[in-house]
């Protein structure tokens, strides 16, 4: 638009009623917003967001993993700094139950084995002849060693070794509590994996 002069209007000059480039005017409400029907009327849709996703899209694609992670093993430096004596004789005293049937049933099956082969009746006429003499018989090697005497004598070492090995359980504890108390305990090493 040339101004009183004749010269023309600078470009970045305004235009009397135009709006700003880099600004939007507010646009009036069209007459028949709102009502069903009308063209000019139409209520306008809310624009969808830029990360959604769209069928068939590949802008609002989700990220595939790249596959499974390695996993990871987690260590921890562990320190036993005192041993229950109660607990501790009382899983001693288990165990060396466990171990006394397991020595009754393990005699039991080799004298089974062993008389199955006849090394008693072998070994026992072998003793009795080297230990006879003129006016009597030797020693019987066959009923000493019978069954029931076997089964008697691993029945009394293995009460021997429960009451034994739950004494000296505890007392090792006793021990184990006093020596951590000065040198700080058995250090463990353990590892978690995820």
């Amino acid at each position: 638009m040339p101004g009183q002069d004749g010269s023309k209007a600078p470009s970045g000059a305004l235009k009397k009623g135009a709006p700003a480039k880099g600004s939007q005017a507010p646009q009036a409400a069209p007459q028949g917003a709102g009502k069903p029907g009308g063209a000019a009327g139409s209520v306008p849709r809310p624009a969808a967001p830029q990360g959604a996703a769209r069928p068939g899209g590949a802008a609002g694609a989700a990220p595939r993993p790249a596959g499974r992670p390695e996993p990871r093993t987690r260590t921890a430096r562990l320190r036993v700094a005192k041993a229950d004596p109660w607990s501790v004789m009382k899983v001693s005293f288990l165990l060396s139950i466990a171990l006394g049937v397991c020595t009754i049933v393990a005699s039991a099956v080799l004298w089974t084995v062993m008389d199955a082969m006849g090394v008693f009746s072998t070994v026992g006429g072998t003793i009795s002849d080297a230990t006879s003499s003129s006016d009597g018989g030797g020693f019987d090697l066959q009923s000493f060693l019978s069954l029931p005497h076997t089964l008697l004598f691993t029945s009394v070492i293995a009460v021997i070794n429960v009451v034994l090995a739950t004494a000296l359980a505890t007392l090792g504890s006793f021990i184990y509590n006093l020596s951590a108390g000065f040198v700080g305990g058995v250090e463990l090493t353990l590892a978690e994996d995820e």
